[in-house]
């Protein structure tokens, strides 16, 4: 027999979703058998799985060992990589995601940010390798794998859902760093609709909505810049990233003459090799440098307007020394 007592982090949900995460290989069908015939009860009592579920509330599996295990995915991928914590507190950890990183897995292969963070809180005894059966940590917003900078992610499943609507209201506001092609003088807000290819993982942009041409997936984005320093040949641009789609700030750049150093799917071959030939540079210079969070109630209360902010990957900021820029000095962020 095991018992199961329902904690925050698995309380507001129904007892069948609980029952599919914790025996998470197991048919629907066996679940609700097992309902039925009271070999899975709740405080005692036969239960229908359409329950909602409280704290203090215990739920017993009366099945052996070996089906128990046989059901559940008890796999814990850990890894080696040291995180660079920005901010963190017992609901939400914001980390500083560098180049080449994956924010989630693109195959079952991979390691990404989230098994770095599970890895980690399971390390610092945050939690135990059995919560993992009903509740997962994870992350509320995604960096390609070459951009850098914060991401954020709750620790407690109210806390998760808080500060993913958050990101999905677009009232937490995100603005990145990055060097461009071209000398901008001026502040802009520029507007469009992106498309994306998912054979080739490419998105293009347009300046109007061009749905009856077969654009099902098209999506409408707003990207706001503001030129800090400008140079012979390249500009250190602030961005305000209003809508957050695929790619966004990279395409939707590009579109306007003005792409990524070193965005070999949006940019300028040519100035990317001199930069790669000079600097090493191997991927765009796109940084998410800066989080601010909207007043904020609830399990976010903490966190209520708070600015959080990343350094610069180091090539990003040796890059603009040698420009003549000090990033610790000549910028008004």
């Amino acid at each position: 027999m095991k018992e199961i007592n329902i904690c925050e982090n698995e309380a507001g949900q129904r007892l069948d979703k609980l029952l599919g995460k914790y025996l998470k290989n197991a048919p629907k069908s066996f679940l609700y058998k097992m309902l039925r015939k009271k070999n899975i009860t709740l405080n005692g009592k036969k239960a229908a799985g359409n329950e909602k579920l409280n704290t203090g509330d215990i739920v017993r599996l009366f099945l052996s060992e070996e089906t128990i295990s046989k059901f559940s995915d008890t796999r814990i991928q850990y890894t080696k990589k040291a995180l660079h914590i920005l901010y963190e507190d017992k609901k939400v950890i914001f980390i500083n995601k560098p180049v080449g990183m994956l924010s989630q897995k693109a195959h079952p292969e991979d390691e990404s940010l989230v098994e770095h963070l599970l890895t980690y809180l399971l390390k610092s005894g945050q939690m135990k390798e059995e919560e993992l059966l009903t509740f997962r940590p994870s992350i509320c917003n995604r960096l390609d794998r070459n951009t850098s900078g914060i991401v954020a992610a709750g620790k407690t499943l109210a806390a998760l859902q808080q500060l993913t609507a958050c990101f999905r209201e677009r009232t937490v506001k995100k603005y990145y760093l990055c060097l461009v092609k071209g000398n901008i003088q001026s502040s802009e807000c520029i507007r469009g609709f992106l498309t994306k290819d998912k054979t080739l993982n490419k998105v293009t942009v347009l300046k109007k909505s061009d749905k009856k041409e077969g654009h099902e997936e098209e999506a409408y984005i707003e990207t706001e810049y503001v030129p800090l320093i400008s140079m012979e040949d390249t500009t250190l641009l602030k961005v305000h990233l209003i809508t957050g789609k695929t790619h966004q700030i990279r395409a939707h750049l590009a579109s306007i003459g003005h792409p990524l150093i070193g965005d070999y799917k949006y940019g300028d071959r040519k100035i990317n090799e001199s930069y790669k030939k000079e600097f090493g540079c191997r991927s765009q210079l796109l940084h998410a440098y800066r989080l601010v969070m909207p007043v904020c109630e609830g399990e976010l209360k903490e966190i209520s307007g708070m600015v959080i902010t990343a350094p610069l990957p180091s090539l990003f900021e040796r890059i603009l020394r040698v420009k003549g820029v000090n990033p610790d000095g000549d910028m008004e962020l």
